[in-house]
């Protein structure tokens, strides 16, 4: 029972470090060959947002609501990727058979 509270203690200071890790993160996403960037933290909150002067006129309306829509979810795949590649490691730390 001591070695299960150990891993689990393990576990949490692990836990704690990778939300540390999270909460420092800054992530950017440009899209449409540079016209959208935006920069986004490892908690998934929109930063910044810069757009190309070009796209600021009424008949570019529509396709700058899509590169800020793509720009935001692809800064949210790379929040989620940063958290899976230091999540993969958790298993290994704590000594756990196949993990």
């Amino acid at each position: 029972m001591a070695n299960l509270n150990k891993i689990l203690k393990q576990a949490q200071k692990m836990q704690e470090q990778i939300q540390q890790e999270m909460e420092a993160l800054q992530v950017e996403a440009t899209v449409g060959g540079g016209m959208v960037t935006v920069r986004m933290s490892g908690q998934k909150l929109l930063l910044s947002a810069s757009v190309d002067p070009s796209l600021l006129i009424p008949s570019e309306k529509e396709m700058l609501e899509d590169l800020l829509v793509a720009a935001v979810n692809q800064a949210a795949e790379k929040v989620d990727e940063a958290l899976q590649s230091r999540m993969g490691g958790l298993g290994g730390g704590l000594g756990l058979p196949g993990m």
